[in-house]
């Protein structure tokens, strides 16, 4: 299966604490890690600078591209994008740099860190302490919340910082966007320098969001289920063309009752809920890399609200 992180001589740029990866690729690392030691251990201990591009013309000389520049890495000198003049690279030291402090005040441990596609997208996410425990009939149903930082060498991509909770018992990806006007993420583009102080807003989001969704999934525990109801339900999240349930609304149904924590709160929205997160984390997709991104990021990330706010709704 393939996979998008970057291997550099055959070693592969990730560092990860606690449970071994999916691929099983990296730098196993302690809980107690340094940002510095992480960012060594992960092979991100390189910088980019932005270096002029040139063309030969018909006589055979060179000319120098005007307005253009190829964002070039220090460690081999690879050449990772074509960018504008006023893109401002962010380096990965800036990144580490950022949850340094929390660190090294006890707030947050450093958790994972690792680049994809080629270099073009190195990422730390870091486990804060914080987190919610949800007791239901079956057992203790436990979130814990991380900070995500995603830093692009590519042009077009914006330097993204979000909050992501993270169920222990499977590893699903959650979403805190209920039907609110602030999200759990801040993006900054390259057209101005990194402003670590407008990145650290989603600390307080993730404060904020962390006991909006805590009362959502203890809502969703209690709010018990009908047949024809979890049926509309996975409809209405894997809708079909057709008046028949779609292949992913069916499938649904049987992951319900397979997956990881599938009997705590179970006969519950918090069940079907999961269940969705459950799907896009670790069933759909083409391989692993890509349902990565898009829980992140993409489609999937937009399927869990919706799931969300279904879920309450309902």
């Amino acid at each position: 299966m393939s996979h998008e992180i970057e291997l550099v001589n055959g070693t592969a740029q990730m560092a990860y604490a606690g449970a071994t990866p999916w691929h099983g690729l990296g730098a196993e690392v302690s809980d107690d890690i340094s940002t510095d030691d992480m960012m060594k251990a992960a092979g991100l201990d390189w910088s980019v600078t932005k270096q002029p591009m040139y063309y030969m013309d018909d006589l055979g000389e060179l000319g120098e591209v005007p307005g253009k520049a190829a964002l070039v890495r220090s460690s081999d000198k690879k050449v990772l994008d074509t960018v504008g003049q006023g893109w401002n690279p962010v380096q990965n030291q800036e990144a580490f740099d950022f949850f340094r402090q929390f660190v090294e005040a006890g707030d947050m441990q450093m958790h994972t860190a690792g680049s994809l596609k080629g270099g073009k997208m190195v990422w730390a996410l870091a486990k804060i302490n914080d987190g919610f425990t949800i007791k239901t009939p079956q057992g203790e149903d436990t979130v814990e919340s991380y900070l995500l930082f995603s830093n692009p060498h590519q042009y077009g991509k914006s330097i993204d910082v979000r909050f992501t909770p993270i169920r222990v018992v499977c590893n699903n990806t959650l979403t805190l966007s209920i039907n609110q006007q602030v999200d759990n993420y801040v993006r900054m583009g390259h057209q101005t320098p990194f402003d670590a102080a407008t990145a650290m807003e989603t600390l307080g989001m993730a404060q904020q969001k962390m006991e909006t969704y805590r009362g959502a999934a203890e809502y969703l525990c209690q709010k018990t289920y009908t047949s024809e109801q979890m049926l509309n339900y996975f409809n209405q999240v894997f809708p079909s063309a057709s008046d028949n349930a779609s292949y992913k609304a069916r499938e649904a149904q049987e992951v319900m009752h397979t997956q990881a924590g599938a009997n705590l709160g179970e006969g519950t929205f918090w069940q079907l809920f999961n269940t969705v997160t459950y799907m896009t984390d670790h069933t759909m997709g083409r391989n692993n890399d890509t349902r990565l991104q898009s829980s992140w990021y993409g489609t999937n990330a937009n399927l869990k609200k919706k799931a969300l706010e279904l879920a309450v709704n309902a």
